[in-house]
């Protein structure tokens, strides 16, 4: 694990050691909306910060109109970064994002390291969840997907060598797992960036390509423009999670749209 990602993780359990065990049945009256998906999809995102990049919000009072841009340009889900150390999320966002656009799945971004986290993103309206390879056991990681297969909740599990793409092999041999996949319910993503140095690694898609297990693959960071996306469908990744770009564009719903149109026209 990276020197960041164990700052993420320290950070995270002090997070997860604060919210209240105590969860009732209505805290989940919120719906799951399942993922609708295509020849090539987008996961577009909503981040106040990056680490690497600086400030990309344009304030809380346009949170909402972002989201609806989103769900208009057709993303199969929003992203919402919740962590607020590095990237200035809340879960507030998540939720203000859920009432904006209730017909898209939303999925809470952040460095989970407890189930109890997956249960607070369901309780607010989350119909899905990342969860990062590096950061977690094979006993906590079986303990995070049980509880979101319980909730309902799609999985983006995330990569970032070829390590991580074995472990989600040798995962995908449990038929809870591989039903999942195969359903769509389980994406499996490969992130570009360095999380050492938070440089991003465009080539690292067609190198790990070879080796992507069975399952809706996930292209993640450093995906700008719609060459982008028709370059990593041509490598066998039916989606892009995108956010620097759309944060910084004029007309999101325009570059989501384009960059659907360009990947599954590859």
């Amino acid at each position: 694990m990276s020197d960041f990602l164990k700052t993420m993780a320290t950070n995270s359990a002090a997070r997860a050691a604060a919210v209240s065990s105590s969860f009732t049945a209505s805290d989940f009256d919120k719906p799951v909306l399942p993922l609708n998906l295509g020849a090539f999809d987008v996961i577009a995102e909503i981040k106040n910060r990056s680490p690497a990049e600086g400030d990309l919000s344009y304030g809380d009072s346009d949170l909402n109109s972002r989201a609806r841009a989103y769900a208009a340009g057709g993303a199969a889900a929003i992203s919402v970064l919740t962590e607020p150390s590095r990237f200035d999320g809340d879960l507030a966002h998540l939720e203000e994002v859920v009432a904006a656009v209730p017909n898209t799945p939303v999925m809470r971004k952040d460095f989970l390291v407890e189930p109890l986290q997956i249960l607070e993103a369901r309780k607010a309206g989350a119909s899905g969840v990342l969860l990062i390879l590096a950061m977690l056991s094979d006993a906590k990681l079986r303990e995070m997907l049980d509880c979101a297969w319980e909730h309902g909740l799609f999985v983006l599990l995330e990569s970032f060598d070829e390590d991580d793409l074995r472990r989600t092999s040798a995962l995908l041999e449990n038929p809870m797992d591989h039903d999942k996949a195969e359903g769509g319910h389980m994406l499996v993503g490969v992130n570009t960036r360095n999380l050492r140095t938070l440089a991003v690694d465009a080539d690292r898609l067609r190198k790990l390509a070879s080796i992507l297990p069975k399952a809706i693959c996930v292209a993640e960071s450093g995906l700008l423009v719609p060459a982008d996306a028709a370059r990593v469908a041509a490598w066998g990744y039916r989606m892009a999670l995108v956010g620097s770009a759309l944060m910084r564009s004029k007309d999101p719903a325009a570059l989501i749209t384009a960059m659907r149109d360009a990947g599954g026209a590859a």
